[in-house]
């Protein structure tokens, strides 16, 4: 392709220049003198006319910076359409503000749109201000754990779930030998996420889904347990000693190992522990956590 003076780039020279130009966080001067752009094609911004034409009204840069502001545009729609109900606790200008502060901070690096917000719960996590009375530290925990749980709902929603599989079912718990019980490895659901959080969230998301004008909760430990069925996310409260017990099945330990640990760390008795356990296997089970059961020869 000739430039204004007459030398040829090649045109996936330039479309890779461009690329790293557009995307660039800083803007598209900044993104056309970038390490980036400057390995396909090594142009100062005042020199950008060498690649592209300006038209009548507009200069070369500012013809690229159309590019520039519509592919940020898309990414700000995308993390709205992922964060809806953060975006409705925040208000529209708020949301827009921070979402601007992300892709400047984790710029996107995947070809695929799944991942833009991946690190958006860590980035608010990170730029939150200290606590004072107009910011109370609950507020901030609000917002950090609704965005991780949002992330949380699309990861489950868009990851490999368990439909068209056979699913372990109570009748099948119920009727594994008693007297090897605790030898018994449980396969989870790949679908399967466990998270804690500082705030029940998850209310205010069900209330805000439901077109309701819920307050924000306050502080309250919280462990859930997301799956999907049926391409529906679901979630499910646990107590705290249910969750750890969930996540050490998870990780593949028997369930007498899993016990052990979690009376170990929570000094909790097997006495206290017991009246719970029957009740949280048939609940699980029928919410589809395990695929199957394994016992060793």
């Amino acid at each position: 392709m000739p430039t204004s003076k007459g030398q040829f780039y090649d045109l996936e020279r330039i479309q890779r220049w461009m690329q790293a130009a557009i995307m660039h966080p800083g803007g598209i001067v900044d993104g056309i003198a970038s390490s980036q752009a400057r390995e396909h094609l090594d142009i100062d911004p005042q020199d950008i006319e060498q690649v592209l034409t300006r038209s009548q009204a507009m200069s070369a840069v500012d013809r690229l910076e159309v590019y520039g502001n519509a592919y940020y545009a898309r990414l700000i729609e995308c993390l709205r359409e992922e964060f809806p109900v953060l975006r409705q606790a925040l208000g529209e200008d708020a949301f827009d503000a921070f979402a601007v502060g992300y892709l400047q901070n984790y710029p996107s690096r995947t070809y695929t749109l799944i991942q833009l917000g991946s690190k958006f719960a860590q980035y608010l996590a990170e730029t939150s201000p200290p606590a004072d009375d107009e910011m109370p530290v609950h507020w901030i925990d609000f917002v950090v754990d609704l965005a991780q749980f949002e992330l949380a709902v699309s990861e489950v929603f868009d990851g490999p779930g368990s439909e068209g599989q056979p699913l372990l079912d109570v009748q099948q718990l119920l009727t594994l030998p008693q007297s090897r019980i605790l030898d018994v490895r449980l396969e989870c659901v790949d679908c399967l996420r466990l998270i804690r959080l500082n705030c029940p969230v998850h209310r205010y998301y069900d209330a805000v889904r439901c077109n309701q004008h819920p307050t924000p909760p306050g502080p309250e430990e919280t462990h859930l347990a997301l799956t999907r069925r049926k391409y529906v996310v679901h979630h499910h409260e646990l107590s705290k000693t249910g969750y750890e017990l969930l996540t050490r099945l998870v990780a593949g330990a028997s369930l007498g190992t899993a016990l052990e640990d979690v009376m170990a760390g929570s000094q909790v008795s097997s006495v206290a522990l017991a009246p719970n356990l029957r009740t949280w296997f048939l609940d699980w089970s029928a919410a589809g956590f395990f695929r199957r059961a394994h016992l060793p020869d």
